[in-house]
């Protein structure tokens, strides 16, 4: 038989879940390289006899916690990889990875939803349904929650619910919003084709360095030109490349950015307006120009229905509620709500840097009360969806 499990309280739950957050701090592991990740999550799930779905993901891990095996089944997502970035916080547990650092709270994600499982595992016979504990790999590159979906193991999800840490937001507090939250994320590539020559003689060849000048600037008038001031977009060019050497016009350009959107048909439409734009000022300095779309993550559309529950739940444990201000930063949470409706929540912890700065930080107050939130959050959801059954 075997031994009685140690009850978790919320008086014991911070310094757990900071002990837990400090160690994924200090060993950052990126997209799709979360071995050892994936093992300490495991081992910590493990301890508190939670059960872990077999799956074919090769890092990340989904977990369960079932009371009414008949009941509706919701999820739970956190986020676990790092950034390639050289942490500079200072902190006594910084990084031990030179070049990878958890810039963007994942630590904190990953610690706070262990917590939420292990305080429901202490109410697991009383849950209405089934709690499965997404623990996601690759969300900074775009592409674990297709792998996560593509696991099979979502099919039979009702609901799901995700946060991200919100520096801005003082600790006890929460952003919440119905809609739109985040944006969606493309990345562009525009090749840009001339003649080279010598730069003493540019009349003999194309420059294309020219035309893809004019190319960035006429991509400024998209936005404001071609769209209502309703419809919110942004164009970035962050990365310009051409040549080799200071004296010779080189044959081609390369430019490369970014389109972020909350609509879906105006995200549908930027592409189309981009190549026409890029056609005709390529032209009018005689050189050619072609369009590379890469499509990532869809906006965050937050379910009002959900949304309304996860409100409800902050009320309910004393969390200052806030109407979120929608990011133009992305989160390929967005795919579980193609197929299932689900709410994504800020919450609060104090930083005193944004997301991916090398000295980005939490306050690890908030670990005992998102972990309270998303498990005051789970049994809710679960005997509300169970009556509707």
């Amino acid at each position: 038989m075997k031994a009685p499990l140690p009850t978790t309280t919320l008086s014991n739950l911070e310094e757990k879940l900071v002990a837990i957050r400090r160690h994924l701090h200090q060993y950052p592991e990126l997209s799709n390289e979360e071995f050892e990740t994936t093992k300490y999550i495991r081992q910590c799930l493990e301890e508190a006899d939670i059960t872990i779905l077999e799956t074919e993901l090769q890092t990340g891990l989904i977990a369960e916690i079932s009371g009414d095996t008949e009941g509706p089944i919701i999820a739970l997502r956190a986020d676990i990889d790092a950034l390639p970035v050289n942490e500079q916080s200072g902190l006594p547990f910084a990084s031990k990875i030179p070049g990878k650092m958890h810039a963007c709270g994942h630590d904190f994600h990953t610690a706070a939803m262990i917590g939420a499982a292990y305080l429901l595992k202490q109410k697991e016979h009383a849950l209405k349904g089934t709690v499965r504990f997404i623990f996601q790999p690759a969300e900074e590159n775009g592409g674990g929650a297709k792998k996560v979906i593509s696991a099979g193991l979502l099919t039979d999800v009702q609901a799901i619910f995700g946060m991200h840490n919100k520096p801005d937001l003082p600790v006890g507090t929460i952003g919440i919003k119905q809609g739109a939250l985040m944006s969606g994320v493309d990345r562009f590539e525009i090749e840009v084709q001339g003649m080279g020559t010598h730069a003493a003689v540019p009349d003999a060849g194309i420059d294309p360095i020219v035309a893809a000048s004019h190319i960035v600037i006429a991509l400024q008038s998209i936005v404001s030109r071609n769209l209502s001031p309703f419809q919110h977009a942004v164009i970035s060019v962050a990365n310009v490349h051409a040549g080799t050497t200071w004296n010779v016009i080189p044959a081609n350009a390369m430019l490369e950015g970014t389109v972020r959107t909350f609509d879906e048909n105006v995200r549908a439409t930027i592409p189309t307006i981009i190549r026409r734009v890029i056609d005709v000022t390529a032209s009018a300095y005689g050189a050619q120009a072609k369009l590379h779309w890469y499509a990532g993550p869809p906006p965050v559309q937050n379910d009002a229905q959900l949304t309304t529950l996860a409100a409800q739940a902050a009320e309910k444990i004393g969390l200052t509620i806030v109407e979120a201000t929608p990011s133009m930063a992305g989160e390929d949470f967005a795919f579980y709500q193609k197929d299932i409706p689900g709410s994504f929540v800020f919450m609060g912890t104090s930083g005193t840097e944004e997301w991916h700065h090398p000295a980005f930080t939490v306050d690890e107050r908030a670990l005992p009360i998102s972990a309270q939130y998303f498990a005051t959050l789970a049994i809710d959801t679960l005997q509300t969806m169970s009556k509707d059954l």
